[in-house]
């Protein structure tokens, strides 16, 4: 075997930079190419380059969960196809199998092994959502289902393109299994373009440089972001952190599940353990494997590695276990459709907690961490006949416009994008309307929908619309988090809104429809009815009005410990009500400025409200902290040491949901509990429980 050439450090910054060119340049490719507004307005994609070995070498930053995933599919297709059909240049290999690497089949990857004077030397992977891969339902969501045979097409890994070209027999199967042909047959060529595109500039660069420097430099790359991460967790204390969030219906009852994660960071490994997750459901809320791993990933690169270049270094620190047959591993043939919103989205939520709870305990890094960002995801697609007559469908990706989670210095951002989607972006309205054939009659955000917090949670928005010069539409809404409130605050902040799905039947003809569209508020007081998490399929005509809602942010920290003025520009910008202003934060306006000592009045009631007396001390600025080994309350109240469960110490009491205001519910099988300082009051942290459950012990330092 040859030596490792020696590689200079300007040739190694201009060839580690251009590897990330051609990522991007991918992805340019991909959105040029693609009629889909999935991908085109939405963002519903992403790119990579890969080791021979399947090992991720770069990364885009549009959705990290495809990413993080096609590493698998390049595995599956190496484990299962190197020997028959066998791996050559100028192959393509389409997978959509959720137990062979994809997250749930619309999210079709094709990966392209790259060849160099007749050398394999890397791969070349894209993978973006389609609106449409067959199965029992528009859209490949299968709510029905018991079995992932019900769901859609299953492509385990098929060579599509042998020796540059592409094999009609398969091209027209496939085509032939799906509602849109037009636009999956045009998104399946985008990502053989992008492809394309990445193998021409991976060579021109070797050509340029060599072969063997350039697979030096893919290798090294991933060497320094493996020591980076190692080092980062290095810095951070040992111990165990814990969080758990939950799951409302399975697509055929509303029964609730849960996903637990311990993380235990010793020295510099980490383990993500998902025992303890509830078994896997008769319904498509599952994910596998490959859909956890992927989501665990996106959870810990924001807060672990943001100055870390994200490739397959980060992932060699960490360990993933999760028992088979639970829900976020689940044993075929479990259904899958609904994992990436479900399940794997979960798994996202609650990596967030856990390890923002860990880089809390370390002054260094504590301001990476941050409360949950829209927590839940809620799916709608329309099909029918456009303007024209001609078959129509669409994905809308509005829902993705949630709040921000809070950090410990800064707010949340209103209508963020999700937490998975570095680089977010929705479609204007204009252009849905231009695509479709309806109108919206509102899309804005909605007061008091951010986790009320020391930092507050970004604001929530909501929606509605009607079809629009059609007969009417089939409609199908499904999702989570109108039971649960997934955006969970930190340390005191409360959670972000409930989800909500809402229709108005014969709301009239086109004028009395247009007097709804003023704004969400007045859409909703002109009578809607509620249709739950998972309303499935529905039927809409012209006079039907239809909409939904998204989580907000969770708030970090205690709501009475924001400063007023914040709380003064927030109702100023329309963000928090006065009423709510002065319920959750303890801010009391008159004439529309502060009333100093009504606030300062009404903030100790509330903490003498959350006690059942007066505190015996005064707030500090602070709440809960660790520092020599012991839990404390920033008034200086001792919880115990770091090695415990400092909420023994603490005042636990049940709240009902309304409580928080009229945008959180919870589950019949839910509750909310605060725990509190003893002795001043404060808010430490508000946990959604099982009514049965103990609460949960969050942080455990290694003694």
């Amino acid at each position: 075997m040859n030596a490792a050439p020696a590689i200079d450090p300007i040739t190694f910054e201009v060839v580690r930079n251009k590897l990330a060119a051609i990522t991007e340049e991918q992805a340019i490719t991909l959105k040029s190419v693609s009629g889909s507004p999935v991908v085109t307005e939405a963002t519903d994609f992403n790119n990579g380059l890969y080791l021979p070995d399947g090992s991720i070498v770069t990364m885009g930053p549009q959705v990290i969960f495809h990413t993080g995933t096609m590493s698998t599919v390049i595995r599956s297709i190496i484990e299962n196809f190197s020997e028959n059909p066998g791996i050559r240049e100028g192959d393509m290999f389409v997978l959509n199998d959720p137990y062979r690497g994809a997250i749930h089949q619309p999210d079709v990857s094709i990966v392209a092994p790259i060849f160099h004077e007749g050398r394999q030397v890397a791969w070349a992977g894209s993978c973006a959502h389609q609106l449409d891969v067959g199965g029992m339902s528009f859209g490949s969501w299968a709510i029905g289902a018991t079995e992932i045979q019900q769901e859609a097409m299953l492509l385990p890994g098929i060579k599509l393109v042998e020796g540059g070209l592409l094999r009609q027999d398969l091209w027209q199967m496939i085509m032939g299994m799906t509602r849109l042909p037009h636009v999956l047959g045009l998104d399946l060529k985008a990502m053989i373009a992008a492809n394309n595109v990445a193998a021409e500039r991976l060579r021109a660069l070797m050509d340029k440089y060599g072969t063997d420097t350039v697979a030096s430099i893919m290798a090294e790359e991933i060497n320094i972001s493996e020591r980076q991460m190692r080092q980062t967790l290095s810095e951070l204390p040992d111990g165990v952190y814990r969080a758990r969030d939950y799951i409302e219906h399975d697509g055929h009852e509303n029964r609730l599940y849960e996903v637990v994660v311990t993380a235990t960071k010793t020295g510099d490994t980490l383990t993500l353990d998902m025992t303890g997750t509830s078994p896997q459901a008769p319904g498509f809320i599952n994910c596998t494997f490959s859909g956890m791993r992927g989501a665990a990933l996106t959870g810990l690169l924001p807060i672990l590695a943001p100055t870390i270049r994200w490739n397959e270094g980060v992932i060699r620190a960490v360990d993933f276990v999760a028992p088979e047959g639970i829900l976020c591993n689940a044993s075929w043939p479990a259904p899958i459709s609904s994992g990436t919103i479900s399940t794997a989205w979960i798994v996202q939520n609650v990596v967030v907690a856990a390890l923002s709870r860990m880089v809390a305990c370390s002054p260094a890094h504590e301001e990476e961490g941050q409360a949950v960002t829209k927590g839940h995801m809620m799916v709608m697609t329309l099909a029918g006949q456009d303007r024209d007559g001609e078959p129509f469908g669409t994905f809308l990706l509005d829902s993705t416009a949630g709040g921000g989670g809070a950090f410990p210095d800064h707010d949340g951002l209103d209508g963020s994008g999700d937490y998975c989607v570095p680089r977010p972006a929705i479609a204007n309205v204009e252009a849905n309307e231009a695509n479709g054939p309806y109108l919206y009659l509102y899309r804005g955000f909605v007061p008091d929908t951010g986790g009320p917090g020391q930092m507050r949670g970004g604001a929530g928005t909501s929606l509605a619309l009607v079809p629009y010069e059609t007969a009417g539409l089939h409609a199908m809404l499904l999702g989570h988090g109108v039971e649960v409130p997934n955006s969970i605050g930190l340390f005191g902040g409360q959670p972000g809104a409930c989800g909500r799905n809402f229709i108005r039947r014969d709301a009239g003809d086109a004028a009395s429809i247009a007097a709804l569209a003023a704004s969400a508020n007045e859409m909703l007081r002109a009578g809607v009815d509620e249709l739950g998490p998972k309303p499935g399929h529905m039927a809409l005509s012209a006079r039907d009005v239809l909409g939904y809602s998204f989580q907000g942010g969770g708030g970090y920290g205690d709501p009475l410990k924001r400063d007023p003025i914040a709380v003064l520009a927030d109702i100023m910008n329309g963000h928090v009500s006065e009423g709510a202003a002065e319920r959750q934060y303890g801010v009391v306006l008159a004439d529309g400025d502060i009333d100093a000592k009504a606030t300062a009045d009404r903030r100790a009631a509330i903490r003498a409200g959350r006690l059942g007396r007066k505190p015996s001390v005064e707030p500090s600025a602070t709440g809960l902290h660790i520092g020599e080994g012991r839990f404390r309350c920033g008034c200086g109240c001792d919880l115990g040491a770091a090695s415990g469960n400092w909420k023994a110490k603490a005042v636990t009491r049940v709240v009902p949901a309304q409580d928080y205001g009229p945008h959180l519910r919870t589950h019949a099988e839910l509750e909310l509990r605060e725990h509190i300082c003893g002795d001043c009051g404060t808010m430490l942290e508000i946990e959604v429980a099982r009514h049965d459950a103990e609460s949960l012990h969050t942080i455990a330092l290694s003694a």
